[in-house]
């Protein structure tokens, strides 16, 4: 009896093991409990892994495309190649014994918005009657990126043929990745083939069935090399063991790749493709160069109910917002519209011109638009400085249609920050750059493209540097040129119209010394990060010093607020966004200690006015594909609304004189802290201070100084702390003599007058 049942067991197991091959043929789903453990182990000697043998690679004879379910058993074994059916694309049956890879027949749509280098490409062998036909004029309805750029496709789910190094490996093989300082280190700006040969390959696991549509290939990221792929094939399976390369026709279809490193050249699919797997297969590549790329791949992932992975890890957003791009003229439409639904508290304004001649637009939300409430805060969030930047461009118009509509529904927290708060949004200020960008499109923009104002400079870094004013007048106190701890002049070089400044930048600082600003932070992309002043390194010859400012506990205060609320930015598991990793001060950082840049907005803002500004890092991704906007709304939207309610935070009050009215440009001293502010028209003033107890003092120009201990504590909402100062004697004096129309006399030279006169009597 036991041979029996030897022999069953046997043929249960036969019979298991054909079941698993016949999942696995049908693209194994993520719920698999090995499929993890498998891949995790796999990662482990990924780099360490030898080149395959022909006979597994993606060179083997491929299973034909419309083959049928007696290839189930043999999907592994060479075969010889069958012939495509003619001019039509196979359908997939209703219910398949497994998933077979089959053009899709691409449904009309409406073309998108990516513009930029579209590749061409060959065919090998092939018959231009056999290749697929498409009407005339017709479109196909464009895939969005599957996530490369976004981090959304994490390392897990790259691998190749062999890499150069790890900081070459497939995991920086994404699109617009960039390469750290030393290129070779761990953060290099490609993936990099071990060698250059005809069978190396990239792949991306879309850990689901997707439609493939293309794919967006760049060269390496590099100061020093030059290194692009001028050719490749794509090839597309279920299983990873398998391949389908792409035809046109009964031959393999070569498509055309960059001629140089960062122009980024998308090619679409001839016929949309249904697999789990796409890999890109170098042909050709720059002479005297590697077999280098980055890319990015388009697909829309099939529908799967039963597979809680993907469900589990979808990001939906119950507001009610114009999830879209907006280029000029449709923001314009949109403030229009937001006005019209909130009209007592919007309103409508324009900072000045671009050098395109295209106003440069801020909203103001509060409960009196276009009046400055006296002990009312302003503030302010700027976008767009580099127009392709573009996500936080897009998160503050969405963050201006929020704010109108849940103050209309009575949101209580969203009425209380309009009621007492004055909030200025300029979601573009740099729409030349923009309409560049948007140009190009969201994904064949590449890195830089609409950077730059229209004259070709850099906004963020335009402002005058009046850290250096300040830090020599430090350095030699013997200096006979002063410079105070706040609102340093601008120097006149820089207001005449021979000076390279940007007529944005003109604005900006018109417009900042008009209004009191107390916070603001200006949006930028590229990296997710929280970076305070100051900018400037302090020591000469230096690109990275940490140069903190006297009120540099407030700004880290400030800066965590915004990171420690996003979704993303303190999460240790987070891969970081190209080079730098910045969890270990909890996604902020000193701009200084980051790279330093002369002349910046933070600085500038800090040293010329009262304002304490920051620039936020809102994503990876400069220019996100709109699929991607709401996702990206849900991790910014409680950041951005925490990070205005930080304007209550300190203290605030009014300085008047002993009538009562209100003194404009006193001066507000804090002890131990070496920068001081200013009141504005009214005589009301802010100051941003973190919880504790401090000497505060007040002074003006001809009035005495009064100081008193104030109070801050861990409640939301500024400590009033109001003063009242008395006009000083020679100032009585002066005031008295002016009423009845007499000039007050110089004592000094009086004196001089009588003894004068006495020397003449004795004479």
């Amino acid at each position: 009896m036991a041979r029996p049942r030897a022999s069953a067991l046997a043929l249960a197991l036969v019979l298991l093991e054909v079941a698993l091959d016949g999942v696995g043929a049908q693209g194994a789903a993520p719920e698999d409990p090995d499929y993890y453990v498998q891949e995790i182990r796999s990662q482990e000697h990924y780099y360490a892994r030898p080149e395959p043998e022909p006979e597994s690679e993606s060179f083997s004879p491929l299973l034909p495309v419309g083959a049928g379910e007696g290839a189930e058993e043999g999907a592994r074994e060479p075969r010889p190649p069958e012939p495509r059916p003619p001019k039509k694309a196979t359908k997939p049956k209703k219910a398949p014994k497994r998933e077979k890879l089959v053009p899709e027949t691409p449904p009309p749509g409406k073309n998108s918005n990516r513009k930029g280098v579209r590749g061409k490409s060959s065919e090998r062998a092939a018959n231009d009657d056999d290749s697929v036909p498409r009407a005339p004029g017709e479109v196909r309805e464009g895939c969005p990126p599957l996530g490369l750029e976004t981090l959304k496709i994490t390392d897990f789910q790259l691998h190749a043929s062999t890499v150069k190094r790890y900081g070459l490996g497939a995991h920086r093989g994404r699109l617009n990745i960039q390469a750290g300082i030393n290129e070779n280190d761990f953060y290099d700006g490609a993936w990099c083939a071990g060698r250059n040969d005809l069978h190396q390959w990239i792949e991306v696991d879309a850990r689901r069935l997707t439609r493939f549509t293309g794919v967006i290939t760049q060269g390496r990221n590099s100061l020093w090399l030059s290194d692009w792929v001028t050719s490749y094939k794509v090839m597309v399976s279920n299983d990873s063991h398998t391949w389908v390369t792409v035809k046109n026709g009964s031959g393999d279809m070569i498509f055309e790749g960059n001629s140089e490193k960062e122009i980024p050249v998308l090619n679409e699919l001839p016929v949309p493709m249904v697999a789990r797997y796409l890999r890109i297969n170098p042909q050709s590549w720059f002479d005297n160069g590697s077999v280098c790329l980055r890319m990015e791949v388009l697909g829309c992932p099939l529908p799967d109910p039963n597979n809680y992975y993907h469900r589990r890890n979808e990001m939906t957003t119950t507001d009610d917002l114009d999830f879209r791009h907006h280029n000029y003229r449709e923001m314009r439409q949109l403030m229009k519209v937001v006005n019209e639904m909130c009209p007592n508290i919007t309103r409508i304004y324009n900072i000045g011109k671009s050098h395109q001649g295209l106003k440069l637009y801020a909203v103001e939300i509060s409960d009196h638009p276009g009046e400055h409430e006296v002990g009312e805060p302003e503030f302010h969030y700027i976008a767009g400085a580099h127009g392709n930047e573009v996500l936080g461009r897009e998160l503050l118009l969405l963050l201006v249609q929020f704010l109108c509509q849940e103050y209309l529904a009575g949101n209580a927290r969203i009425v209380r920050l309009v009621e007492e708060t004055r909030i200025h949004v300029v979601p573009s200020l740099n729409p030349d750059g923009y309409e560049k960008a948007y140009e190009g499109g969201s994904e064949l923009g590449g890195w830089s493209l609409g950077r730059w104002t229209h004259d070709g400079i850099d906004i963020n870094n335009n402002f005058p540097d009046l850290n250096t004013l300040l830090w020599e007048t430090e350095g030699h106190q013997d200096s006979p040129r002063k410079v105070p701890n706040h609102h340093i002049a601008i120097p006149e070089w820089f207001r005449s119209d021979n000076a390279t400044v940007a007529v944005e930048t003109r604005a900006v600082i018109a417009w900042m010394e008009k209004i009191p600003f107390v916070l603001g932070g200006n949006l930028q992309g590229g990296e997710l990060v929280v970076a305070y002043p100051y900018d400037m390194v302090r020591s000469l010859w230096r690109t990275q010093e940490p140069t903190p400012t006297p009120d540099d506990h407030v700004f880290r205060w400030l800066a965590y607020s915004y990171a420690s609320t996003h979704r993303l930015m303190t999460d240790a598991r987070r891969r970081v966004c190209h080079t730098e990793d910045f969890q270990k001060e909890d996604g902020t950082v000193n701009g200084a200690s980051w790279h330093t840049v002369a002349g910046s907005l933070n600085d500038f803002s800090y040293l010329h006015t009262n304002c304490f500004e920051l620039s936020i890092y809102v994503g990876c991704d400069k220019f996100p594909h709109e699929s991607q906007l709401p996702e990206e709304w849900e991790n910014n939207r409680e950041s951005l609304i925490v990070f205005m309610e930080q304007v209550h935070r300190g203290i605030k009050g009014v300085v008047r004189d002993l009538h009562g009215r209100g003194i404009p440009d006193a001066v507000i001293s804090v002890e131990g802290i070496s920068h001081d502010i200013r009141t504005a028209n009214d005589g009301d003033y802010w100051r941003l201070l973190n919880p504790g107890e401090y000497v505060v003092t007040a002074k003006a120009e001809g009035f005495t100084s009064s100081t008193k201990n104030c109070m801050v504590g861990y409640d939301m909402g500024a400590t009033q702390c109001n003063f009242t100062l008395s006009k000083t004697n020679l100032a009585r004096i002066r005031e008295i003599m002016e009423k009845f129309g007499k000039q007050p006399v110089s004592l000094p030279a009086r004196q001089l007058k009588l003894r004068g006169r006495k020397r003449r009597q004795r004479g």
